[in-house]
């Protein structure tokens, strides 16, 4: 608060005032709540501006780097090794120059440490050489192993994989953005499942969806990869030069979007609702936000990672979806959804009970809500189909949701129906609907006195004594249940 307090003091604005007040000795009232209005608005402001900001989050990043003997092939000017070495190094200088302090690097290689023969090959052949540190710490060190390195050994993808989940600290798991970039020439070459093992770290949150950067690969092999993280393929050296420095755009780049959920009519005035966006690949959970307008009446902007395809689900009733929504890094993203919506308002005077209401869409069983009567709720543009847990039930089919239109459905009042029978024993109550009677309740066994609340109409109840062992016995009673009334049965 005391450096709010000096920032707001050195305000010219706030100087201007102030040395106009003690300028002209000026004290009426009026000015004094045109300061006052003037320091609220000012301080709101500032806030405002510190909330709108995204909250400082470390970057990880961790630069895995095939080392193999295959490393040695022939790839444009030179070997891949030597070119990449050159490549990855000039990329390294760059990224010094970049102002990132919560960015941290690490490099870890694989291949590099046993030779393919004589033996048999070493599948646990990775290590860790860099451990995460800063930028200006992490690339010389990283720039100097890379090009002391001979490619000798094979290809433990998955298993490089694995040994990753210990490099990034785990006490920020969770608490940082953890990413891959996997660089490499060649396929998983011990039996390991390298998009199990990355399916798996990704759902329990260990890092990103991984970028994989095929140097120089065999076309056929770029669908193998494509289940462990988002590939590219580097056929050439300037193509691997610039996907380098587009993952590390998205990495690096601060992203918005803005959700416009649409109307009828394609405008995005739909909000307040709650959504989420999960990593499509792993299925996570990575951002859940409640829609909201802003002060200019435009969809709100949020701050979401570009890395990764998403799916996107807005919580309306029925839900809406949306699947594989892919952003530009440091660019503004506006993601359309369709959400037309209506309101369906459940009205009933009663004071005996207020039933709650199944909604269903259209010829479908599946329950979307349980809607209290007398109050609000917002669904989708469409027809449902409507129970309503009265005794008798009332099916209420074709119900009709328009676009910001409020559909009204009212019932009649209730009426409470006293039963009173001269023992325990079975006995049911049934409406008389026309020439039929539709099973409405069957009564407790073992009590002789009920309470229930019935809807307006005309019933029958048939009831024998427990001990009365003759069909003969059954006694049948009529009564009428007027809305809003009290009625006793008896059943003598």
């Amino acid at each position: 608060m005391n450096n709010y307090k000096k920032h707001l003091l050195n305000c010219p604005k706030h100087l201007e005032i102030t040395n106009m007040i003690q300028k002209s000795k000026v004290k009426s009232q009026k000015l004094k709540v045109l300061f006052l209005f003037f320091i609220f608005h000012f301080s709101f402001f500032i806030f405002d501006s510190a909330w709108a900001q995204p909250a400082a989050t470390k970057t990880r990043i961790l630069f895995v780097f095939d080392d193999s003997f295959s490393m040695f092939g022939d790839w444009q000017s030179g070997k891949k090794i030597d070119v990449a070495k050159k490549l990855l190094g000039e990329f390294l200088d760059s990224l010094t120059q970049k102002s990132a302090p919560d960015v941290e690097i690490a490099l870890r290689c694989y291949g590099h440490q046993s030779a393919l023969w004589p033996g048999p090959r070493n599948c646990e052949d990775t290590r860790l050489e860099v451990p995460f540190g800063t930028i200006p710490t992490s690339a010389p060190k990283m720039k100097k192993v890379i090009n002391a390195l001979v490619p000798t050994g094979t290809t433990p993808i998955a298993y490089s994989l694995g040994k990753c989940a210990e490099d990034f600290p785990t006490a920020a798991t969770g608490k940082s953005r953890n990413i891959i970039i996997l660089i490499t020439d060649g396929i998983e070459e011990c039996n390991g499942d390298p998009c199990a093992v990355s399916l798996e770290l990704q759902k329990k949150g260990i890092f990103l969806k991984p970028f994989v950067i095929g140097i120089g690969m065999d076309l056929a092999f770029a669908d193998a990869f494509r289940c462990v993280g988002k590939y590219y393929d580097a056929t050439t050296e300037v193509g691997f030069k610039n996907i380098l420095n587009v993952v590390i755009s998205q990495a690096l780049n601060n992203t918005t979007a803005q959700v416009n959920l649409l109307d009828i009519s394609g405008k995005p005035s739909e909000t307040d609702v709650a959504m989420t966006f999960y990593d499509e690949f792993s299925g996570v959970i990575r951002y859940n936000f409640m829609h909201t307008m802003n002060v200019r009446g435009n969809p709100d902007t949020v701050y979401i990672d570009p890395i990764g395809t998403y799916k996107l689900v807005v919580h309306t009733i029925p839900e809406v979806e949306k699947n594989n929504v892919k952003l530009i890094a440091g660019k503004h993203n506006i993601i359309a959804v369709d959400a037309p919506q209506g309101y369906l308002y459940l009205k009933v005077t009663d004071t005996y009970k207020k039933p709650p209401c199944i909604v269903r869409k259209k010829g479908e069983m599946q329950t979307l809500n349980v809607q209290e009567f007398n109050a609000y709720e917002k669904y989708i543009v469409g027809k449902y189909d409507l129970e309503i847990l009265t005794l008798p039930r009332i099916y209420l089919p074709n119900v009709d949701i328009g676009q910001n239109k409020t559909t009204t459905i009212e019932i009649a009042q209730a009426g409470n129906v006293i039963i009173y029978k001269p023992a325990t024993g079975p006995g049911s109550i049934y409406l008389e609907d026309k020439s039929k009677l539709v099973w409405v309740y069957n009564l407790n066994n073992q009590l002789t006195q009920e309470n229930l609340t019935l809807q307006p109409g005309n019933y029958r109840v048939i009831y024998r004594m427990q001990n009365a062992t003759e069909t003969i016995y059954t006694v049948e009673k009529k009564f009428r249940v007027e809305s809003g009334g009290s009625v006793q049965v008896k059943i003598y």
